[in-house]
């Protein structure tokens, strides 16, 4: 039986995903005037903040293409990247599929306790795999809430 944090997870996770379907690579690359990112970085930073809190801070390894870090870690921004940026499609692929692998793997070891704890931006400190994950449900709602709002101005809808 699933725990509930891994059936928010897929939900929301699903709900992102249905966001950019039929959006084209040239659409996800859209930066709106006064905005820092576009469609693409916000996929590409939800799988990395996901990814990170998920396996980084229990000493697991992550599941990361090249340079994925460097492009979307928080504080990166899109423009100008050194490295080649993975597709719409690639980013999108990845995202498919991390929530049903973070859930097997990590199914059973939701208490378990981090190597090192963490305090985010916005000051809540995080101790556990169940923190970590819990945590990424208001991190992915937020951004869900830029990338609708992002879609919704170049779709012009």
């Amino acid at each position: 039986m699933s725990h509930y944090l891994f059936d928010q997870l897929h939900f929301v996770r699903k709900n992102t995903m249905k966001l950019v379907v039929g959006l084209s690579e040239e659409q996800s690359e859209v930066v709106i005037e006064g905005m820092n990112n576009h469609i693409k970085w916000n996929l590409g930073h939800l799988y990395f903040v996901l990814e990170r809190n998920a396996f980084h801070f229990i000493g697991e390894e992550m599941s990361l293409p090249d340079h994925f870090e460097e492009l979307y870690r928080p504080g990166s921004k899109p423009g100008n990247e050194p490295y080649p940026v993975p597709s719409l499609d690639e980013i999108t692929e990845l995202l498919g599929g991390q929530t049903q692998r973070i859930e097997k793997r990590l199914g059973k070891r939701l208490q378990e306790k981090a190597l090192q704890s963490y305090t985010t931006s916005s000051g809540l400190l995080l101790t556990t795999v169940e923190e970590f994950l819990n945590f990424c449900l208001y991190h992915e709602g937020m951004h869900f809430e830029k990338i609708k709002w992002i879609n919704k101005m170049i779709r012009g809808q």
